[in-house]
């Protein structure tokens, strides 16, 4: 059974088949978990009942010593082999915007092939769609460091994979997770379930993806990233009543201490890495009970974990 110093040796040393390989393994994994028991899944919405705890990841571009910091703090793999009822969500953005990225991605993709069950990948807006795509991208050049001229295939194999990332996750009656901001104009849960094959016809995968919270609008308003739009509390309100949920839990924007409430503690961002070029002090992560119901982000603060 990998260990956590042996899987990042892995990932340090690893060649573009094995690479590919991981990819395609982690392809077949996610075709076969719509129907698995475990999780309940409609569409690219995962359901979780409120058991056990929850590990919550945020952006991390790249930041290998990010994430091993996490999988230490944490215990996953440890707790993984133990037989506890433990969940890993990642946020998205995994990868760009630093030079670890095809090292994060093939860490990632091992924790989901060795404990599929407890490994929940959501898609952010370095994920998304070509139409959708952040710029600048550099994956590529990255990719192209370390895989030399086989860059190319991996590069195709790993965006086929990013678009068949999950949208959003509910923990019943408590709270929704997603990477950027609430869909203005859902109406049902299915606009969030099904945003990516409604995509571009109707706006929800854009405004989950890359979306922000502003605390002096009203509605929505043009946002300075080109895609997505700034929303005001009144559209947090809807959505959560929406999705049945009391508060939203993000990533997508830095954070100086590595997280960040909003309107009125119903929308908590956390950003979990460090360095450029971003430049956060801090990055922080999610420790969740799940089994301990919260009424609001805030009352997330003895939940969060800085480092």
């Amino acid at each position: 059974m990998e260990t956590l110093a042996g899987l990042f040796n892995e990932a340090s040393n690893v060649d573009s088949k094995d690479f590919m390989k991981r990819v395609n393994q982690v392809g077949q994994i996610l075709s076969s978990e719509v129907s698995n028991d475990k999780m309940r899944i409609t569409g690219r919405l995962v359901r979780l009942a409120p058991e056990g705890e929850a590990v919550v990841i945020g952006d991390l571009h790249g930041d290998l010593d990010s994430l091993y910091e996490i999988l230490k703090e944490t215990d996953f793999i440890e707790k993984c082999r133990s037989g506890a009822q433990v969940r890993l969500v990642f946020l998205g953005d995994y990868g760009d915007r630093g030079p670890y990225s095809p090292e994060v991605y093939y860490v990632v993709l091992s924790l989901k092939a060795l404990f599929p069950d407890n490994v929940v990948l959501l898609q952010g807006n370095h994920e998304g769609p070509e139409d959708l795509m952040a710029r600048p991208h550099d994956l590529p050049s990255h990719l192209q460091r370390k895989f030399g001229s086989d860059w190319q295939t991996v590069y195709a194999g790993l965006s086929a994979l990013f678009r068949r990332f999950y949208t959003a996750v509910l923990v019943e009656d408590s709270f929704v997770m997603l990477h950027g901001g609430a869909p203005s104009r859902a109406k049902t849960l299915d606009d969030v379930a099904y945003a990516y094959q409604k995509h571009p016809a109707e706006p929800h995968l854009e405004e989950i993806l890359w979306s922000d919270p502003a605390e002096i609008i009203k509605g929505t308003r043009f946002s300075y990233r080109g895609a997505g739009r700034f929303f005001g509390e009144d559209v947090t309100d809807a959505f959560l009543r929406m999705v049945g949920a009391k508060f939203l839990v993000r990533s997508h924007e830095p954070a100086s201490e590595g997280y960040a409430f909003s309107h009125s503690g119903k929308v908590l961002t956390v950003f979990s890495r460090k360095g450029p070029p971003y430049n956060n002090p801090k990055a922080a992560y999610l420790h969740l009970d799940l089994k301990k119901r919260v009424n609001s982000a805030t009352h997330l603060s003895t939940y969060i974990k800085q480092f």
